[in-house]
C-alpha cells in the first residue's frame, strides 16, 4: 500500500492530472460541438468558459476570430493559421500541451501566464493545453473549435507530497512492524503449545491434551489432534490386550504340546494314539492361529491378491457347513444352512469360504447354551445375501460399530475358544471389503447376533 501511495501521489500524478484535464477539455469540446447550431450557443461558450476556466474560440480555417470568451486572451491570428492546418492534417481533431516558449508573440506569453507569475525563460513550469476540432455547422462551413487551458504546475504539490508520505511510511512501517510482532505471537502461542502436545504424543503419552485456542484453523487441528490421541490410545490399550491374549493362545497349546511329549518320554507306555493326536491337534492349531495372524497383516498392508473367479456360492456354503458334522457330533451344535436356489458369484472363493467359515467359527464361540446357528441365503434382485445367525449373548449396540476393529474384544474376559483362533472378524473385514461387498450385523442383548454379507450376482 505505501508503494501503490508513492507511484500515485509522487511519480505518476502529473500523467493523472494531465490525463484528467485532457478527457475534460475534450468533453467540453463535444458539447460546444453538439450545440454549435443552437442560437444560444455564445450563451453556452460563456457558461463552460467561466466554470471549467477554459479559453474557448471560434474562428474561420484562416484563423479569422469568430466568438471567444475572456477567460484568457485570444490567440494570434497567425497562432490560429497554424492551429487549424495542424487540426486538418491531424484527421479533424488535435491535442497537445504546449510550453510557453511555444508560442511565437512574447506579449501574449505574458498575458497567458497573468505577467508576475512568468518563470525564468527555461523553466517549465506553466503549460498551455490546447484541443483544437474542426467543426461543420448546418450550412456546410467548416469552423475552427479551440479550447485553452492552464495546467497548473504540480510541482509544488508533489514536494508537500513528498514530505507527508515520508512521515506516512515511517509510521506506518512502525505500526506493520509492531502488528506483525503482536499478531504472529498471538497466531503462534497455540502452535507453539500443540508442537510440544505433538512432541509428546510422539513418546506415546497418550493423556496429553491440546487446547483449541486461536483462530478457527487451529482449533480444528486441536480437535483433530485430541481425536488422534484418544484412538491411539484405545489402540494402544487394545494392542496389549491383543498380544496378552494371543500370548494366551500361543501358550496354551504349547504347554500341552510339552507336556505330553515330556509324559510320552518319561512314562512307557504314554506313546498312545491319543496323546499323538492331541499334540497334533495343538500343533494345528498352533499353525491356525500364525496363519490368521499373517492374513490380517496382508490383509491391512493391502498385499492380499484375490483370484476372482465365477463359483457357486450356494455349493461352497453347504461344503463349509458339512466340515462341521463332527463338532456336531462331538459338542451338540446345531449347524443349518437355509437357500432357495443356487447362487453363483464373481469372486475368489477360498477367501470368501475363509469369510464364512470365520464367521461361523464366531457364531459358535459365542452361540450360548442353545448351540443352535442358522447359515442363510437370500438371492433377490441381482444381489445375494449371506447370513449367520446365533442365539447368543448379543452385542450392545455402543460395540456394534467397534467389532470389526482388529484389536477389538467385546468380552474383555479372555477364553479358550472352541473353535478357531479369535481373530475371524478383522480378516472377515479385510476379505470382503476387497471384494467391495457390504457387510453388517445386527444384533440385540440377548437375543443373538446376526452378521451378513452382499455380493452382486453373476446370471451369465
Amino acid at each position: 500500500m505505501i508503494v501503490l501511495l508513492w507511484l500515485f501521489q509522487i511519480v505518476f500524478l502529473n500523467d493523472f492530472y494531465q490525463a484528467i484535464k485532457k478527457n475534460e477539455i475534450q468533453k467540453t469540446a463535444q458539447t460546444i460541438s453538439q450545440n454549435i447550431d443552437n442560437e444560444n450557443v455564445e450563451t453556452l461558450i460563456d457558461q463552460i468558459g467561466d466554470r471549467f476556466d477554459v479559453r474557448v474560440e471560434v474562428a474561420d480555417m484562416e484563423g479569422n476570430a469568430i466568438y471567444s470568451t475572456d477567460t484568457m486572451p485570444n490567440l494570434p491570428q497567425s497562432e490560429l493559421a497554424v492551429v487549424a492546418r495542424k487540426t486538418q492534417e491531424s484527421g479533424g481533431s488535435k491535442i497537445e500541451i504546449l510550453r510557453m516558449e511555444k508560442f511565437e508573440n512574447p506579449d501574449y506569453n505574458e498575458q497567458l501566464f497573468n505577467g508576475n507569475n512568468i518563470p525564468p525563460r527555461g523553466m517549465s513550469g506553466f503549460e498551455t493545453l490546447i484541443y483544437s476540432q474542426i467543426v461543420t455547422p448546418e450550412d456546410g462551413t467548416p469552423i475552427l473549435l479551440v479550447l485553452t487551458s492552464r495546467i497548473t504546475p504540480v510541482d509544488a504539490t508533489v514536494d508537500t507530497l513528498r514530505v507527508q508520505l515520508v512521515y506516512i511510511t515511517i509510521i506506518l512501517l512502525g505500526c506493520a512492524l509492531f502488528l506483525a510482532f503482536v499478531i504472529s505471537k498471538w497466531i503462534s502461542r497455540p502452535i507453539v503449545k500443540i508442537n510440544k502436545g505433538a512432541k509428546k504424543l510422539a513418546r506415546a503419552e497418550y493423556d496429553v491434551h491440546f487446547d483449541d485456542g486461536g483462530y478457527r484453523e487451529i482449533a480444528e487441528l486441536a480437535d483433530t489432534l485430541n481425536y488422534a490421541s484418544r484412538e491411539l490410545s484405545k489402540v494402544e490399550k487394545l494392542r496389549r490386550e491383543l498380544l496378552a491374549n494371543i500370548s494366551h493362545d500361543l501358550r496354551t497349546p504349547l504347554t500341552m504340546i510339552i507336556g505330553y511329549s515330556e509324559v510320552m518320554r518319561d512314562i512307557p507306555g504314554e506313546n498312545s494314539p491319543k496323546n499323538i493326536q492331541i499334540i497334533i491337534d495343538e500343533a494345528k492349531r498352533l499353525t491356525t492361529l500364525v496363519n490368521d495372524a499373517m492374513d490380517i497383516s496382508k490383509l491391512q498392508a493391502g498385499t492380499q491378491e484375490l483370484n476372482m473367479e465365477r463359483f457357486n456360492l450356494t455349493e461352497s456354503i453347504s461344503n463349509i457347513v458339512a466340515r462341521y458334522i463332527k463338532l456336531m457330533e462331538q459338542e451338540g451344535y446345531h449347524i443349518s444352512f437355509i437357500c432357495e436356489r443356487d447362487a453363483y458369484v464373481l469372486g475368489d472363493e477360498v477367501k470368501i469360504g475363509q469369510a464364512l467359515c470365520n464367521l461361523i467359527n464366531n457364531a459358535i464361540n459365542y452361540s450360548g447354551e442353545i448351540k443352535r446357528i442358522i447359515v442363510r441365503q437370500r438371492a433377490e434382485n441381482g444381489i445375494v445375501t449371506v447370513s449367520v445367525e446365533d442365539n447368543g449373548e448379543g452385542i450392545a449396540k455402543s460395540q456394534l460399530e467397534y467389532i470389526w476393529d482388529r484389536y477389538y474384544k467385546v468380552d474383555k474376559t479372555h477364553k479358550r475358544v472352541s473353535v478357531g483362533t479369535g481373530l475371524g472378524l478383522s480378516i472377515v473385514k479385510g476379505v470382503l471389503e476387497l471384494h467391495h461387498a457390504e457387510y453388517g450385523v445386527e444384533s440385540e442383548l440377548g437375543k443373538g447376533s446376526v452378521f451378513w454379507f452382499r455380493l452382486p450376482e453373476d446370471t451369465k
